[in-house]
């Protein structure tokens, strides 16, 4: 019978949040499975506290307040694989979970143009309450998930999924889907020659953007633990509507139900920056 991995995320908000706002959703999945999904930027939400943090109603459509279509990918993908997801449930634009708490674009003022009022002022004292109050319990979900699997004996792979613009700057990107990665090439460089097989493909190899951000999502849960990884970056005018949604969330499944329990995918390995091993012992750091 296939365990399913039990773990509860710590979802509440904080108590001066009203106690009404959830900021992560879970999806359980099977441990076995191997896989972890991630969501960094599901979705386009605010607390009500916090307003419309100034900004006009169309600007939270727009990929400066979520990834547009990721969160459906990721259901589906969780779905096809049995496997266990986190998903971020606040907008980018309150704080981005894919930054390191240092980062200078945790809380954005200014973002693609858009100037965001409701974070002009922002101090330290307020940034703290919102990793705290939604930052730190997103990031302890996953924490929560991964320790679930290593306690099975079942170091995951994890798979995050994001969506690019098809335009940036008067420039269309080439690319349909870009896989991120820093120096583990465990996931990343199969997934990348699977895609790469269709000719039809323009795939990106840490394309639209790099995937070496020390303190990012990745970086936080897969590079310092040792967890093979891949954070896959999906164009949104193919993922928009629900039939590209299940389109590339197949695609990404087929991809990697083929790679699934390839030799050391699902052991512990530390890597250097030149993509070899430095420690390929079982210890999770």
């Amino acid at each position: 019978m296939t365990r399913v991995a039990e773990y509860c995320a710590p979802g509440a908000a904080a108590p001066d949040d009203a106690g009404d706002f959830v900021p992560l959703e879970t999806i359980r999945g099977a441990v076995e499975t191997g896989w972890l999904i991630l969501c960094d930027h599901a979705s386009n939400r605010l607390p009500a506290k916090y307003g419309d943090l100034g900004l006009p109603a169309d600007e939270f459509e727009r990929h400066i307040a979520y990834d547009i279509g990721a969160e459906a990918v990721t259901r589906q993908l969780a779905r096809d694989l049995g496997a266990p997801a986190v998903m971020s449930r606040f907008s980018r634009l309150l704080i981005d979970p894919n930054r390191g708490a240092d980062d200078p674009t945790l809380v954005m003022r200014l973002s693609d143009g858009a100037v965001v009022p409701g974070n002009a002022r922002v101090d330290e004292a307020e940034k703290a309450r919102r990793i705290a109050a939604y930052y730190e319990p997103y990031h302890q979900a996953v924490e929560a998930a991964i320790d679930a699997a290593l306690a099975a004996g079942h170091p995951p792979a994890i798979v995050s999924i994001h969506s690019f613009t098809p335009l940036w700057r008067g420039t269309r990107r080439p690319w349909e889907i870009g896989i991120l990665w820093d120096s583990d090439p465990r996931l990343a460089m199969p997934v990348i020659e699977a895609f790469r097989a269709d000719p039809l493909l323009t795939v990106g190899d840490n394309e639209p953007y790099s995937g070496r951000l020390k303190g990012d999502t990745m970086y936080r849960h897969a590079t310092t633990r040792g967890l093979s990884h891949a954070l896959v970056e999906l164009r949104q005018d193919l993922i928009a509507e629900e039939p590209g949604q299940a389109e590339w969330a197949g695609r990404l499944a087929d991809v990697l139900k083929g790679l699934a329990g390839s030799d050391g995918l699902n052991e512990i390995r530390h890597y250097g920056p030149d993509a070899t091993i430095v420690d390929g012992g079982d210890r999770d750091s």
